[in-house]
């Protein structure tokens, strides 16, 4: 399984998203700290899921982060997230 496979495979588990959208970015970081050949070390992830409702910003990211921690300590160098609300996606 790929990071990309394990990390939709999480957050859909954990998140139960209504929309995930995982993009590869490790090709813009070539050379860079963190960076691997073969890409799957810098990802944007955005993420649309009603167990976002009422929690702030932070709490948001500590629920992703707390699905990917294998990830985030042994292959995932960034992670930048974009994490709304089905309302908040709407606007």
């Amino acid at each position: 399984m790929t990071v990309a496979e394990s990390i939709k495979s999480k957050l859909t588990a954990a998140l139960a998203p209504s929309e995930l959208e995982i993009e590869d970015e490790s090709h813009k970081h070539a050379g860079h700290s963190g960076w691997r050949p073969g890409g799957e070390t810098h990802f944007r992830v955005r993420v649309t899921s009603t167990l976002f409702m009422g929690k702030s910003r932070v709490d948001r990211h500590r629920l992703v982060h707390a699905a990917l921690q294998e990830e985030l300590a042994t292959q995932v160098h960034a992670l930048a997230l974009e994490l709304k609300t089905p309302d908040e996606q709407s606007r």
